[in-house]
């Protein structure tokens, strides 16, 4: 390539970094709207070819927002941060262990964060009662509560990642075999350190100071959660739904057939069949839950679930587009650093994911990437887990809920932006973890990713 093609690919990428961080400071829909935005400049000013948006991941954000908005609506989310409430406060001793991994599995289960927020005062009250140091506990559970988008079968981030994937023959299995028990590595890890992280309670002098001023006020009991009458259905129709995906993840079998690409027929991708499943799953909450189709929007699940969708669209459409043009100068670019140093990938993923706020959108743009750089699936698996990175800049709603609930003034956002109480915990786990994936990768996978399938072109 002369100079002027790879100044004019700087440019180009000045220009969605531009966009990126236009969407940032909007905040909520405008990440995806000013994605839009820049796709629209990339195509017109730069005579660009547009990318392919990230059609199958918004379908399965569609249909698994609208199991759990049903739920929700249902009351079984509520329902289920009572189950999640009791276990906090069986074991409070323990509660710098136990509160990382609650909130890490109430996300594999919604396949959201925003069952965390109903959870933090739970955490903080119990920290308090047993002279914890809330920070310990809050900024652990932040945390995993994050890292567990990468684990759970319903995330619009996994939605996201199973087809890129899915042609090098890593299915949804596949997937949670290297994520799960990375996860469970890095939160112990994490938590292990955050027990010991801080002064203690009594001896810090910022708390002190504020129960000198009498700012430091215990926190209040949560209210008891009045459930509704088939809060608990709703819970078990959403997790028989979660179970049977996992199902037919496991047993390719038994998925419907369907007409090979080269000829004959093979199992359904699991994509597809999450898209049906979850679609059916609500309707069934609608019928046996009692819950009108009207209240389902209304919920913060919905509401949330359209914002990510909306994200996703923009931001990645923008960066496909980039991408896709540009792969050939990104590649020679980044060939030899990704030869000599592979794990930079996982570093510029954790970095995309803090600068976009989106995991679902740092998995489209980077990953792919990673693949074309010739990284095995399976190791791509592995470090895809750095979405957690979205945590790096303290401007999550989880961190800024966390923060807000202790009055003792230990979890804090920083006063140097990077300096916040979560930042520890998130470079512990984040590290751990993805290291940890690439063990199982290479014990269990035998660190071989099988090539594409090359299409076969038939005669007329």
């Amino acid at each position: 390539m002369s100079t002027q093609d790879w100044i004019l690919v700087a440019v180009e990428g000045l220009v969605v970094i531009g966009f990126i961080a236009l969407g940032v400071r909007s905040g909520g829909v405008g990440l995806g709207l000013w994605g839009g935005v820049g796709t629209l400049v990339l195509v017109f000013v730069f005579g660009l070819d547009p990318g392919e948006p990230p059609i199958s991941a918004i379908l399965i954000i569609i249909a698994v927002v609208s199991a759990a908005a049903a739920m929700q609506a249902a009351g079984g989310v509520d329902y289920m941060v009572m189950v999640a409430s009791k276990a906090l406060r069986a074991r409070p001793k323990a509660l710098n262990f136990v509160a990382p991994y609650v909130s890490y599995l109430l996300t594999i289960l919604t396949g959201t964060s925003n069952t965390f927020f109903s959870i933090i005062p739970v955490i903080n009250e119990v920290a308090y009662a047993n002279k914890i140091r809330p920070e310990r506990a809050l900024a652990g559970s932040t945390v995993a509560n994050a890292l567990g988008i990468t684990s759970s079968p319903v995330a619009a981030a996994m939605a996201t990642m199973l087809p890129l994937v899915e042609v090098y023959n890593y299915d949804l299995v596949d997937v949670l075999l290297i994520t799960v028990p990375a996860s469970l590595i890095g939160i112990f890890a994490m938590s292990l350190v955050m027990s010991r992280y801080g002064t203690e309670l009594d001896a810090d002098p910022e708390y002190q100071r504020r129960l000198a001023s009498g700012e430091a006020l215990p926190p209040a009991p949560p209210a008891d959660i009045v459930l509704q009458p088939f809060a608990k259905r709703s819970v078990a129709i959403f997790l028989a739904g979660v179970v049977a995906i996992c199902v037919f993840g496991f047993v390719e079998g038994i998925r419907p057939t369907v007409a090979a690409e080269g000829g004959g027929v093979e199992p359904m991708s699991v994509t597809p069949l999450i898209q049906m499943i979850m679609l059916t799953v609500a309707a069934l909450i609608l019928v046996f839950a009692h819950v009108k189709a009207t209240d389902v929007p209304t919920t913060q699940i919905f509401r949330s679930g359209m914002i990510a969708m909306i994200a996703l669209f923009g931001i990645a459409w923008m960066a496909d587009t980039f991408i896709a043009n540009n792969e050939d100068a990104i590649v020679q670019a980044l060939g030899s650093l990704a030869e000599n140093w592979p794990f930079m990938i996982a570093v510029a993923i954790f970095l995309v994911g803090g600068l976009t706020t989106s995991q679902s959108a740092a998995t489209r743009t980077m990953v792919p990437l990673g693949l074309a750089l010739g990284i095995g699936a399976g190791y791509m698996i592995a470090m895809w887990t750095a979405v957690v990175g979205v945590l790096f800049l303290p401007a999550n709603g989880t961190q800024i809920a966390a923060a807000e609930a202790d009055t003792t003034g230990t979890t804090n956002l920083g006063k140097r932006v990077v300096d916040h109480s979560f930042q520890v915990p998130l470079q512990i786990c984040w590290v751990v973890t993805a290291l940890a994936g690439i063990v199982i990768v290479w014990l269990f996978f035998g660190g071989h990713t099988p090539a594409p399938p090359v299409p076969t072109t038939t005669g007329p």
